[in-house]
């Protein structure tokens, strides 16, 4: 395993324990009620895994924006530099703080 690997796996980490824990998770889970609750056939389990699957797709993607914009103010062409990789890890560590309180209180 290389040391990139360790910057994804924080990522997801903090895109998993946000999209679990986050405070707007039954607000999201109530928009998701009214959206997909044909195409899952009413489930009430799969919304909320959709629900929670959505909000780690958006910690993700938003944390990832000011790395993007750091390798295309440095002009970055292959892949991610380390310090791209921080800043996206800190961006998702940012993100995830309002959910902390609730990791800690319920846990895994």
């Amino acid at each position: 395993m290389n040391e990139r690997s360790f910057y994804y796996i924080g990522i997801a980490f903090f895109g998993m324990i946000n999209g679990i824990f986050n405070p707007l998770f039954f607000f999201v889970f109530q928009i998701s009620v009214y959206l997909m609750a044909e195409p899952l056939f009413g489930s009430t389990a799969a919304i909320a895994y959709f629900s929670s699957l959505m909000l780690s797709t958006g910690t993700v993607i938003l944390g990832g924006i000011p790395a993007a914009l750091y390798e295309r103010f440095i002009g970055a062409k292959n892949d991610s530099t380390v310090t791209s990789l921080w800043i996206w890890l800190a961006g998702t560590a940012i993100l995830t703080l309002p959910a902390i309180g609730n990791f800690l209180a319920i846990g895994l």
